[in-house]
């Protein structure tokens, strides 16, 4: 989800990609033979195509869960009283388990992330298979500005220009879903029924983000794989590639240095003529590569996801993976015989780009107006600085330029973003001190695995605001729906998980002088 700047030698910049995913940072190359793309790793990827999944599994998905899909007139601009055209924003909703409003029975909100929403209900199993032992509503409201919740009508015009887009922020998208909550809740005659966030990525930042600034809307939330802490000097600016790295080099460490050594190999191939031809024929692109940029930020994109969804189990969370597929990505990459560096990096990748073996040729364009919604955001409030470090990180090296990174934001949308903004509206800094004082009932949940637990909350600062930690884990695997292939770490997380959730209905019931029995 995030995004990173850095001039090209000629000055052309290109957009770049990578998940979910979060962040936006800006650098200059160490070195003049480096360039990369414009954005950084992000939650949701460019080419992952996150909004588009494999027809068969859009149908068992569509099965599994049922839910109502509706669309609630929200305001443009929350914050202001100036007569302003509203919008259509659409929500998914399931009373299939609710035990109703006479027995307060909790409503398990889901906070919308960058990107459609029945994408992110198909990917959130644990909340559908929780709600049945609370007797659960199931709300999930979509993020303006994404999937059907376009302002102005249609995406074409909500993205047109700065002043079309600048509703789209976190505060707007937050005081959309407590208004949506408030609204509901009424219609329900159900102002009394207690409810429960979830989150996961940016959607479980928002998560926890409400909680704090809407405690009186929900009870408790819990925020998986939330970088809230991913912003100005809170943690060092080389950690989400280091721990990316980490992954590949815990697998092998050849595998590590062959990515380390395949940057300038693909510079230095580039630079020959009829190079970038002979780059297109070995990595099997649709067209002809224009710039070696394209290619280093497809590889770049690959590795940081993989790095996301290094579940243990196959999984088509952003495209049809094996269990452990930074392992089986390493064991391509080691196995091919010869010398042929962009050949093993080929093999490799292919793992994330072609596991399925079905497509016949790549695409790098599959945005052409490089115009999505969290590039906006990156370039506003979303300011998540990354660097990455010449010896810890297989990527090649660069440094956080925020005077770069504010350039491309003027060129691109004519804004100029404001990177103290998050840490002064949601907090950050000195956070166990601060939430201590006033935060309770907040769940953050991590994986080791995955790059974005470096700016999450790995350390309990409090009895009810804990953090549940897990060697293993990767990109909020705890959301995802059971497996029989789950790790007994992973079943006795959510096992705490809905225990904690237990004691806060429980608690919310004590004080309304009721009895909540599952």
């Amino acid at each position: 989800m995030a995004a990173k700047l850095k001039p090209n030698p000629s000055d052309h910049l290109l957009i770049f990609i990578v998940v979910f995913l979060i962040a936006i940072d800006s650098f200059v190359p160490s070195t003049a033979a480096f360039s990369s793309s414009k954005w950084s790793p992000r939650f949701l990827g460019k080419f992952s195509h996150p909004n588009k999944p494999h027809p068969q599994l859009q149908l068992q998905q569509q099965s599994q869960f049922q839910y109502d899909t509706r669309y609630f007139d929200q305001r443009l601009d929350h914050f202001s009283f100036s007569k302003l055209p509203r919008f259509r924003q659409r929500y998914l909703i399931s009373t299939e388990h609710w035990v109703g409003p006479e027995r307060l029975g909790p409503i398990f909100v889901y906070c919308g992330n960058e990107g459609d929403i029945a994408w992110f209900a198909a990917n959130t199993g644990f909340v559908w298979e929780i709600a049945p032992q609370f007797g659960a509503m199931v709300l999930f409201p979509e993020h303006r500005y994404y999937g059907e919740s376009m302002p102005f009508g249609s995406g074409e015009e909500a993205y047109k220009n700065a002043s079309t887009l600048s509703y789209l922020t976190a505060e707007q998208a937050l005081a959309d879903f407590a208004v949506l909550i408030t609204e509901l809740k009424r219609n329900f005659s159900a102002e009394g029924c207690p409810v429960v966030l979830f989150g996961g990525s940016y959607g479980g930042m928002l998560a926890s983000w409400m909680r704090l600034k809407y405690p009186h809307i929900a009870i408790g939330a819990l925020a998986s794989s939330a970088p809230i802490l991913q912003f100005e000097d809170i943690v060092p600016v080389e950690t989400f590639y280091d721990l990316t790295s980490n992954g590949f080099k815990r697998e092998s460490i050849s595998c590590f240095n062959t990515i380390k050594q395949s940057w300038d190999v693909i510079i230095s191939e580039g630079q020959k003529n009829d190079g970038l031809l002979q780059l297109t024929k070995t990595f099997g692109f649709c067209r002809t590569l224009n710039n070696t940029d394209d290619l280093i930020n497809w590889l770049d994109s690959a590795y940081s996801y993989l790095a996301m969804v290094n579940y243990p189990y196959p999984s088509e969370f952003l495209m049809p993976l094996p269990g452990h597929p930074i392992r089986e990505v390493c064991r391509k990459i080691d196995s091919m015989a010869g010398d042929n560096i962009l050949e093993k990096i080929f093999e490799g990748i292919s793992v994330y780009y072609n596991y399925t073996g079905k497509v016949d040729c790549f695409e790098l364009d599959d945005d052409p107006h490089g115009m999505d919604g969290w590039n906006w955001q990156a370039c506003t409030e979303m300011v998540m600085p990354m660097s990455s470090s010449q010896d810890s990180s297989m990527f090649p090296t660069f440094d956080f330029d925020l005077s770069s990174y504010k350039e491309e934001c003027l060129r691109e949308f004519n804004v100029e973003p404001r990177p103290r903004w998050i840490t002064t509206e949601f907090g950050g800094h000195d956070i166990k001190a601060t939430l201590q004082k006033f935060g309770s009932n907040i769940i953050f949940s991590n994986g080791l695995l995955d790059p974005w637990s470096g700016g999450s909350v790995l350390q309990n600062i409090s009895e009810s605001i804990v953090a549940l930690v897990t060697k293993e884990g990767a990109h909020h695997i705890d959301l995802r729906a059971s497996t029989d292939e789950d790790p007994e770490w992973l079943v006795e997380q959510r096992t705490t998980e809905i225990k904690l959730i237990k004691s806060w209905i429980n608690d919310y019931y004590r004080q309304k002088r009721a009895v909540f029995e599952i």
